[in-house]
């Protein structure tokens, strides 16, 4: 009999929960609703696109076991960059070789950094997501956690319907928000996505012309330097000063020569010509000092800017190196 009581007051406080959380969600769509007129959306956008928004509480459940919050550093690589990626690779770069040669020499991004990519975020195309991305953007955005840049995210994608540049219709895709074979959020649609096959339409999902050329794109235009390293690991036999040891992604510091690095005995001498004007930052993505260590470069840093997590930009860096000696 206990037990059963106990079973009912825990599905009426979910449901109570639950109601409650639609109850402020609703009062504030009607709020985000006035101040994206304000911003300039029309009234004919916003009563067509967010009128079947709903509140999904998966999306938190999601947003809060992210695996690059509790996977280690090696199961997250090891499961990402796998041999049976690098043979589909193999396969998909076949299937379009001309398609990449001319991306990376247009771009100056290399094949195999856009194969890794692809294959990271939707396993080429395969899983590109199912869930409404304006309900998903809502959520994030009524949610208190990052609601100031999914807030964002939201008003730019509106702001791209209603200029006609994306077909609302088209817009399901991951549980962030993010969509096509690349996976690109609003505002990086907005900033980098491009019409390459030059049909008057930016198709981030059915065209890998546009895609792939979207990405490519975007990773050049924020710095990319062509055939340079990204990182190194390394061991860690000898203590140095904690503010050399970086273990969040938010704020990469003392970013040193490898002289320095080699003076520090992070670097072995014979490990990189040590007049290589190069400058690397150390991670522990761990966070403690049995973590793995790296010495990173600034293409593994613009990596972080596509995803801003270590391991993310790890494993499409090592599934990279896979990938190019496949190819």
């Amino acid at each position: 009999m206990l037990r059963f009581f106990f079973i009912l007051f825990f599905i009426f406080f979910a449901t109570s929960s639950f109601s409650s959380s639609n109850e402020d969600f609703n009062s504030w769509l009607i709020k985000f609703k006035k101040d994206a007129i304000k911003k300039g959306i029309s009234e004919e956008t916003l009563s067509s696109t967010l009128k079947n928004v709903k509140y999904l509480e998966n999306v938190i459940k999601y947003d809060r076991r992210q695996p690059e919050f509790f996977e280690d550093t090696k199961t997250y690589i090891g499961k990402r960059a796998t041999r049976s990626r690098v043979k589909k690779a193999k396969k998909m770069f076949k299937e379009n070789e001309s398609l990449f040669n001319e991306i990376e020499k247009k771009f100056n991004v290399e094949k195999e950094t856009l194969l890794a990519l692809w294959a990271i975020e939707t396993n080429f195309g395969k899983h590109v997501g199912k869930m409404d991305i304006l309900s998903c953007l809502a959520t994030l955005s009524f949610d208190k956690r990052r609601s100031e840049f999914f807030t964002e995210q939201l008003l730019i994608l509106l702001k791209l319907i209603d200029k006609k540049l994306i077909d609302p219709n088209t817009l399901y895709g991951s549980w962030a928000g993010a969509f096509g074979n690349f996976q690109f959020m609003p505002s990086t649609i907005k900033n980098y996505a491009i019409d390459y096959d030059n049909n008057k339409k930016i198709e981030l999902k059915k065209s890998l012309k546009d895609s792939a050329a979207s990405a490519a794109n975007y990773i050049n235009r924020i710095g990319w330097k062509y055939k340079s390293h990204c990182f190194k690991e390394v061991s860690i036999k000898h203590s140095i000063p904690k503010k050399y040891k970086n273990i969040s992604a938010r704020n990469i510091k003392n970013h040193l020569s490898l002289k320095k690095w080699q003076k520090l005995k992070v670097l072995n001498q014979e490990d990189f010509d040590s007049n290589n004007n190069q400058k690397a930052a150390l991670i522990m993505p761990d966070g403690d000092d049995d973590s793995p260590a790296y010495l990173v470069f600034s293409n593994y840093e613009k990596i972080l800017k596509w995803n801003r997590s270590l391991r993310f930009a790890l494993t499409v860096c090592t599934l990279a190196e896979m990938i190019k000696n496949e190819i």
